[in-house]
């Protein structure tokens, strides 16, 4: 494709007469790598094209980056990644690409976690696909797909808001004892229940939460700035006169 080449051509230049762009190291790229997938899974949540356009060009960039350190490094290069890839879809893609059946999304995604363990140099066990440093919300659910693909999940998914409010009353008996390290398991568990019920009904929890999340910063933003524009401070005013604020929020709004 001319677009892709093109910028290959342009990262050869950038690796060969700029100064910062020679220095880079895949250790000093890995934060930027960070930043710039949350940026685009923030244009993702606003379903802003122009947006989603420009952050998956720099994602681009990043995975053009590393490759072409791989391949000053003789490690691989842009053909070894895609080529790399390419063979994980066709092998991992048995109902498309060979003799295998699936009728549904799910029988997919159940089969998927076997014929990972197949892989030449894949996981050994189903958990070791879930990266240690994923944010624990995002892991917990990994953790409970996966589990699921294996078998391992509710048989009836109204059965989970027993172990629900299980886990509330133990959180509840650990704060009545007041036990720091006995309180933060316990609502470490609440919240894995949760987590899991959301999962259940088809709800993803880390997109439910920045729903609320932006709900949250609507409400209090408009209620700061007509604090603001009454001369006062949200210090210095009452908590029944904020909630009315808030309540108004709400009714222009979110």
């Amino acid at each position: 494709m001319e677009a892709f080449g093109r910028l290959l051509d342009i990262m050869d230049e950038l690796r060969l007469k700029c100064p910062w762009d020679r220095e880079q190291t895949n250790e000093s790229l890995r934060a930027n790598t960070i930043e710039e997938t949350y940026e685009l899974a923030e244009a993702i949540i606003k379903n802003d094209n122009e947006d989603i356009k420009k952050e998956l060009g720099d994602v681009l960039l990043h995975v053009v980056f590393y490759s072409k350190i791989g391949e000053e490094k003789e490690a691989f290069d842009i053909a070894d990644v895609c080529n790399t890839l390419c063979d994980k879809l066709i092998f991992r893609h048995p109902h498309v690409f060979g003799d295998a059946q699936a009728d549904s999304a799910h029988s997919v995604e159940k089969s998927w976690e076997q014929i990972k363990l197949k892989e030449k140099g894949g996981n050994k066990t189903v958990l070791e696909g879930v990266p240690s440093s994923l944010p624990s919300l995002i892991k917990a659910l990994r953790i409970q797909d996966k589990a699921r693909n294996s078998g391992f999940d509710w048989n009836k998914r109204h059965d989970v808001w027993d172990k629900v409010k299980e886990e509330i009353g133990e959180l509840e008996a650990e704060i009545e004892q007041l036990n720091p390290d006995e309180m933060e398991g316990e609502f470490g568990d609440v919240l894995f229940s949760i987590i899991n019920a959301a999962r259940l009904y088809g709800v993803n929890p880390d997109n439910a939460l920045e729903r609320t999340n932006q709900k949250f910063i609507y409400r209090f933003n408009y209620m700061e700035q007509k604090v603001r524009e009454q001369g006062k401070s949200l210090k210095d005013m009452p908590l029944d006169e904020m909630e009315d604020l808030w309540q108004e929020a709400k009714q222009n709004g979110f």
